[in-house]
């Protein structure tokens, strides 16, 4: 018998594309141009914050005081978010739906800003199949930190050893296998289809 209760999916590059090339596309001819700018920023880091609870105004203020010269660019991010998002994974979202069709409690655990994340779920149905979701930016703590994995457990009542994380982060499912969860390093819904069913869970 599947020891596994509950599977818990993240949702940026499994469920989601998003791509701030996407947006900066508007404002730059080449693409090498863009992987400049972000580079020149360390856009990931100062991203990280945003998704770690830090507040939108703020970081674009302090990111701008850095940058005078990059002030429109860096509020875009913001004001245009819904730009970033390519599209949904539709291979994964058909399993996500399988899933819950075989009655397994679903729950989402994603790094995502507390204050973009609303503008983009009411466009995608497929939130609504999960029984919960944790966000970062509404928990203040962000993967691969054990910490938020440890308080996913205690907000759906489960052991590790129940739960399944899928994640396309391997960093992430590092930190959570280390606490004892089964883990899928997410490259492809064939992929996750195919691991799934070697599990008995598909």
């Amino acid at each position: 018998m599947n020891s596994i209760k509950a599977i818990i999916f993240d949702f940026g590059g499994v469920l989601l594309q998003w791509d701030p090339h996407k947006l900066y596309r508007r404002y730059f001819d080449q693409p090498g141009q863009i992987d400049q700018f972000l580079s020149e920023i360390n856009f990931t880091s100062w991203n990280a914050e945003q998704d770690r609870g830090r507040p939108f105004a703020e970081s674009i203020a302090e990111l701008s005081d850095r940058f005078p010269q990059y002030t429109h660019l860096i509020r875009a991010y913001y004001d245009h978010f819904e730009d970033t998002i390519v599209g949904p994974i539709t291979g994964t979202v058909e399993i996500l739906y399988q899933l819950k069709q075989a009655g397994y409690p679903l729950y989402g655990l994603s790094n995502w800003s507390a204050e973009t994340y609303p503008r983009i779920r009411p466009q995608y149905d497929f939130f609504n199949l999960f029984d919960k979701i944790i966000l970062s930016g509404e928990v203040k703590l962000i993967k691969p930190d054990p910490a938020i994995f440890n308080l996913a457990l205690q907000t759906i009542n489960r052991t590790a050893s129940e739960c399944l994380l899928i994640d396309d982060s391997e960093a992430n499912n590092n930190s959570a296998k280390k606490l004892g969860f089964a883990t899928i390093h997410f490259k492809s819904p064939e992929q996750l289809g195919i691991e799934l069913h070697e599990l008995n869970l598909l």
